[in-house]
């Protein structure tokens, strides 16, 4: 497993289920992360030295969590050397790494997505948002490690985020390019699917929370919270968003000469006019994982081995994935400051606690150990800006989020914060669920 975050500690403890799996690596992983694997000091980003590794230890699967690397081309440098590698490669991994690609591939395949304009001059943004007026998003092209996008309400917001993106630099590179969008309106959801370019699975419906605050306010963030399912993508729905979005995206690719392998990810919104894209990833969401995988009963390693062979097929013939009907939340608990400018090393307090309630789950994200003694356990230090995945099921959403904010509540570092209302839309929508 390469990554670090509470994603990466998802797919971990979801693979160490696996009678596949004898023996889990993680480069470079977190405190959390090595109960169940093995944690190797390699950043994710250090392609040449995880190329290295997995030909020394003779890797049978390699699973890619963050972006980075697979827009870096780790996935063409395995397939070189014949090893095993679960992700899409470089050329299709554009469909994050740049929003431009994206977006004229939307385009041209008519996918449904907001109405939108490319610019690599600050000047002429800013003039085309006087013109179009507000409210807009401004979109680096490039990865800003989610926080990319700038929904601005104002004409003034709009054209002070093409100055922060483009003349500023806040995201470096990933500004050379912006897209200036259209706003869609409605509710968000989370289509996640595992594919090898002919057969698609989907996994469970979810909706992400990206603002830092409660009611969805505040600066964006990686994410501060998912619930799963999202009961506003009803069946009907997701066969739309299979049919129109997915397959179509798919098929575009291939008919440009480029094979997906791996995991899509297509940010949605519910729009009155009907689903629209608002992004594509090209791996598993943070923290939609989080809350997607305590519901998955089936072998999820044996899917992904299928699919970075080109045979999901053979998972499709056993009657597609199970799931456990009950519903999951994750809150996120994050350092103070962040999305901003944050302090690490805060001791973790309350995971034992926390973790001994029935239907918890912790997933660590920005954790890491300073050993005490061999008498006592370790503990947890801060070590990141999301810190914690704090993970709970019930039969019913609003049981849920019950159970996980009890959990939270167990928990506490200084300066931890995290939204008090994730799941709260989940309930308006389904009604007194």
């Amino acid at each position: 497993m390469i990554g670090s975050g509470g994603r990466e500690h998802a797919l971990v403890w979801k693979i160490a289920q696996s009678k596949l799996a004898d023996k889990i690596f993680c480069a470079p992983g977190n405190g959390g992360i090595s109960k169940q694997a093995e944690c190797i000091d390699i950043k994710a980003e250090d392609i040449p030295r995880l190329l290295e590794f997995a030909k020394r230890e003779k890797i049978d699967l390699t699973v890619v969590g963050p972006e980075a690397p697979l827009a870096g081309g780790i996935v063409d440098e395995f397939n070189n050397y014949k090893l095993r590698i679960f992700g899409p490669n470089k050329k299709a991994a554009q469909l994050e790494a740049s929003k431009v690609f994206a977006k004229e591939l939307m385009a041209k395949y008519n996918i449904p997505s907001a109405d939108f304009k490319i610019f690599d001059n600050a000047d002429a943004a800013k003039k085309y948002i006087e013109l179009k007026g507000a409210p807009c998003a401004v979109k680096a092209d490039g990865l800003a490690q989610g926080k990319g996008v700038i929904v601005a309400k104002t004409t003034d917001e709009a054209e002070q985020a093409v100055n922060s993106i483009m003349q500023e630099k806040v995201f470096g590179d990933a500004g050379r390019r912006v897209i200036i969008e259209d706003c869609l309106f409605g509710e968000e959801a989370s289509i996640i699917v595992l594919t090898d370019s002919r057969e698609v699975i989907p996994l469970a419906a979810s909706q992400d929370h990206k603002r830092a605050l409660d009611n969805d306010s505040g600066p964006n963030t990686g994410g501060m919270g998912a619930y799963s399912p999202a009961p506003v993508v009803t069946e009907g729905l997701f066969k739309i968003i299979l049919d129109n979005i997915i397959y179509r995206i798919i098929h575009g690719l291939t008919k440009e000469g480029i094979g997906y392998n791996g995991v899509l990810y297509a940010g949605i919104m519910l729009t009155e006019e009907g689903p629209k894209v608002l992004e594509f990833n090209v791996r598993f969401g943070d923290p939609e994982t989080q809350a997607i995988l305590p519901r998955l009963k089936s072998d999820l390693l044996e899917a992904m081995l299928a699919a970075s062979e080109g045979k999901l097929n053979r998972v499709q013939k056993t009657g597609r994935l199970n799931w456990d009907a009950r519903a999951c939340v994750c809150v996120v608990c994050a350092s103070g400051g962040y999305p901003g400018e944050y302090e690490t090393g805060k001791e973790i307090l309350g995971l034992e606690e926390a973790e001994k309630m029935q239907g918890v789950v912790v997933f660590h994200a920005g954790t890491k150990i300073a050993p005490r003694s061999t008498l006592h356990a370790p503990r947890f230090l801060t070590n990141g800006g999301r810190v914690l995945g704090v993970t709970g099921l019930g039969n019913t959403i609003s049981e849920a989020i019950s159970t996980t904010y009890q959990a939270v509540d167990k928990i506490n570092f200084q300066g931890m914060h995290y939204r008090r209302d994730i799941g709260q839309k989940a309930l308006k929508t389904a009604g007194s669920i």
